[in-house]
């Protein structure tokens, strides 16, 4: 199913949709504490620690807006409470491992080089995600004159973007080369789990 008409559905009925906004709830919360977890011990930027804050905004953001729908649903991250949580837990997981496992490869470093060279790719490419659902999302919640918004998260991924490219480009000349590595296996995370959804909403549609 394609992404769009997917979100078409998820927002058709209150408890989807909720679980839908849980879902990207929890994975912001996730890349929040992964970005803490990439932290050097003492040689900590602003902007990491701007990051961590914002991702975390935006986990209890999308959480706030599931009482739009019903304060009572999707109270916690318990599997009941998520769209297609297998995927959804191992989604992030994967990714920092795959491209980790490119990284020391491709560079050599030691242990606390590969932390921040992963939060740079990783967050680099779950920014250039986000750049890409979170409009979608939007467009159908502006066409069903849905209370919902996710535009200040729009606004918050698009600077985020910038401030990576910037960082990467400190980091090493040849940066794109070694962001497309990760960003393809980004692509294919990305599919699975949208996959996995779309298997599960279609179930709850025939229930």
């Amino acid at each position: 199913m394609e992404f769009h008409h997917l979100l078409q559905r998820i927002v058709q009925e209150g408890s989807t949709h909720a679980k839908w906004l849980n879902t990207l709830s929890f994975m912001e919360n996730a890349g929040a504490r992964k970005i803490s977890k990439c932290e050097h011990p003492t040689l900590v930027t602003q902007i990491q620690l701007k990051h961590a804050a914002e991702e975390h905004r935006h986990a209890y953001y999308l959480k706030k807006q599931i009482g739009k729908i019903d304060p009572e649903l999707c109270r916690t991250y318990e599997s009941t409470e998520l769209l297609a949580p297998i995927a959804t837990r191992q989604y992030l997981h994967s990714l920092d491992v795959k491209a980790c496992r490119y990284l020391q490869k491709a560079f050599q470093l030691s242990k606390e080089d590969l932390k921040y060279a992963a939060y740079l790719f990783v967050t680099y490419a779950i920014e250039v995600r986000a750049d890409d659902l979170y409009p979608v999302y939007q467009d159908i919640l502006t066409n069903e004159s849905s209370k919902i918004m996710v535009k200040s998260i729009i606004l918050e991924e698009e600077g985020h973007l910038e401030e990576m490219i910037n960082q990467l480009n400190d980091f090493s000349q040849d940066w794109k080369a070694h962001a497309d590595h990760i960003l393809a296996i980004e692509k294919e995370l990305h599919e699975q789990w949208i996959h996995a959804i779309t298997e599960e909403v279609t179930q709850l549609n025939y229930a």
